[in-house]
Order: structure tokens, then sequence, then C-alpha cells
């Protein structure tokens, strides 16, 4: 069949994305096909483009959309046509998100209850399940906690702010103006830095009485990573799992021991969810939390599919809040 999609054929900026005519064959072995009703945008996709995570060329683009099963491959017995169906891609999964319809490998999606919106969990799945397994897993947060938050505007940011304050954190969080600052305490954070008028180490110090954080959730990498170091307390947990300001440079690795034997761990959502019940364990708690209705899911932008080359302009010049998302 004859759909459209985003590609590209070079590493680059924005204006390397295409919109493109393509023939789709029918699902193989395994596979499903799903024509979107909403993609979500995401920084990873950024370094898909750029190449700082090398994708094979010409190649689609995006990993997280929502929509319907239309066919089903042979061996298939889980979804069949009419099903709602969300998910979040992955190393197990290729690229190509950003695209009217696509085949996808089965074992990889997941079932969308009726009551959640092909949009939410296009904004959502792959946030939300970031956000789920960081407070959850990589430092399960616990009530006293004392935790830093970069980019708290953002997607994922605005989600580990709720979740953490849930989960009984006191939450310090950065934000780049005052109207996403606003934003950001609007959804429970307990003191917001405007990282562009203040040292968010030394106001963090202050906020904490010289103790530290116990955890830094640190999505911006190269230009806050070693003032996150300083954040930390003694034994502290360093979480870097985003680089949208920059690849983190090369350090000494004695830093660690010299700021008071501080751990650091560099962890991917795709790690996390490669085993099937654990991503269906962990998408069963975030449909959950909107359920309940203690998380609120920001969804800043929409672009038409065909303009992902704004979207992505938007999202790397620090112009979007929240969600953003792709509406074919």
């Amino acid at each position: 069949m004859l759909t459209h999609a985003i590609r590209f054929s070079a590493h680059g900026g924005p204006e390397v994305l295409r919109w493109e005519a393509l023939e789709l064959p029918d699902p193989g072995p395994g596979e499903i096909r799903i024509r979107h009703h909403a993609i979500g945008v995401n920084f990873i996709d950024t370094y898909h483009r750029t190449g700082l995570y090398p994708v094979s060329l010409p190649s689609g683009l995006g990993q997280e959309g929502a929509g319907v099963v239309e066919a089903v491959g042979p061996g298939v017995t889980e979804f069949r046509p009419g099903d709602r169906v969300v998910y979040c891609g992955g190393s197990l999964s290729p690229v190509g998100a950003y695209s009217e319809v696509r085949n996808f490998p089965a074992e990889r999606a997941v079932r969308l209850p009726d009551d959640i919106s092909f949009e939410t969990a296009a904004a959502v799945m792959l946030k939300g399940l970031t956000a789920q397994f960081l407070v959850r897993r990589t430092h399960r947060v616990q009530p006293g906690d004392t935790v830093l938050i970069h980019a708290a505007a953002g997607g994922v940011g605005l989600l580990l702010v709720q979740w953490a304050k849930r989960l009984g954190a006191t939450v310090i969080a950065t934000a780049g103006n005052d109207e996403k600052a606003e934003l950001v305490r609007a959804h429970g954070a307990d003191h917001v830095i405007v990282y562009t008028r203040e040292n968010f180490t030394e106001r963090t110090r202050a906020l904490t009485n010289g103790r530290g954080v116990d955890v830094v959730y640190d999505s911006v990498g190269r230009a806050t990573f070693l003032g996150s170091l300083d954040s930390l307390r003694p034994l502290g947990l360093m979480v870097s799992f985003g680089n949208a300001s920059g690849k983190v440079e090369p350090f000494d690795i004695g830093l660690l021991a010299q700021k008071g034997s501080l751990f650091l761990t560099r962890p991917t959502l795709f790690t996390y969810i490669a085993e099937r019940e654990d991503l269906l364990a962990m998408a069963e708690e975030l449909f959950t939390a909107l359920r309940d209705g203690w998380l609120d899911v920001q969804i800043g932008q929409r672009f038409p599919l065909s303009q992902a080359t704004e979207a992505h302009r938007a999202l790397e010049s620090r112009r979007t809040t929240g969600a953003t998302l792709l509406l074919p």
C-alpha cells in the first residue's frame, strides 16, 4: 500500500528531514500494521537525526506512536484488526514512528485502554515509562528524599516532578524562564530555580542547608553535569539520562570520590523494557496513574506530521513545554 513518512538520508540538522511517499508491504511474521492517530516527538529523535545515536541510512525516524491495528502478520495472536495500541520502540524495534502507517513488531506493542486517548498515549508512553523507571527502579524514591530535576518543564521533566512528589519527595526543579517555572510549580515542585539567572548548584545547596540532594535527574548533559555532581550529598546518586545540551565530556572518575563517594548511572528506558513482562507491568502502572488522575500530561505543541522539521526546530531551541505531537 502507498503511504507517507518522514525520512532522512544524511545526518544533520532538522533540514535533512524529508516528507516522502513509500510503498508499505504487508506485515511480516510477528508484525502488525498500525495506522497512527498521534506520534510522540522525543529528544532521542534528534540524536538519531544528528548521528549522536547512529542509525543506518536512509532511515525513518521516531520511537513513539499510538493508533489502530489494520492488519496482522503470520503468527500474531495477541492483536487483531481494530485494536487500539501504543508503543515506544527501543533497541529491539526499528525507528519509523513518523509515518502515516507502519509495520511494527507485535511483541513491542501494548494494548491501549479505551479510556486513554491516542494523543495522551503518544504524549506519555516513552516519557511516562522513562519517569516511571527513573523514580521506581533506577532510584526508588522514598518519602523524605530530596531530588533535583533538570529541564523540569519538558515532557519527561513534568512527569518526573509529579511522580517524585507522589512518592513523598521534596522536589527542587530547574527551568529556563519564569513562565516555565510557574508551570513546574503548578505541577508540584517545592522549589523552582530559574537557571538563566541563578546558579542552580548554589541555590540547591542553600535549599538543603548545605547537605545536597539525594539524587539528581539530569537530561541536559554537558551544560549541567559538573554542577549536578556538586549538588549531591555524600553517597548521592547522579542519574544522567539525556544530552539536550550536548554529550558529557570524558572525565576523571576520581571526581566521584572527591565529591563524596558519589554514584553515577547512565540508564536508558530500552534496557528496562527489554523483557515484555516488564514493558507490560510498567505500562499498566502508567495507565493506572493516568486513570487515578494524579499524573497530568501536558501537550504543549502539535504539528502536522509533514512538518516534523518545524517540530525539531522548536524542540532544540527550547521553545517547547510538555509533550510535542505530530498528527498524521
